[in-house]
């Protein structure tokens, strides 16, 4: 039996449990936060046979988008305080997923 973590962005939720309760995957949701750009993320936690496990990885693949977005960078203060900033473009979304082997399941 595996358990795969996925850690995804909130825009891609709805598509992504969908996806997996469609093919008859259970999972459970927590809200968690990225640590680079501090945005909502979804973290996924789906229990599977180990032969599901490749089919698993194709859903999320499928269904957690990469894509660009504009996020500030701080470049200084005005004479009066105000910040300064520019834009740069960063790739956001997809999915980061650990697969770990679990030893033991039980649901009481």
């Amino acid at each position: 039996m595996k358990l795969i973590v996925a850690t995804i962005q909130d825009q891609d939720l709805e598509l992504t449990s969908s996806s997996l309760a469609e093919k008859g995957y259970r999972f459970t949701i927590i809200g968690s936060t990225g640590g680079f750009l501090r945005q909502g993320n979804t973290t996924l936690l789906v229990g599977v046979n180990d032969d599901q496990t490749d089919a698993v990885i194709e859903v999320l693949r499928a269904s957690s988008q990469r894509r660009m977005r504009y996020v500030p960078l701080a470049t200084g203060t005005t004479p009066h305080g105000m910040t300064m900033h520019n834009y740069i473009e960063v790739e956001v979304g997809g999915a980061t997923l650990f697969v770990l082997d679990v030893d033991s399941f039980e649901q009481i």
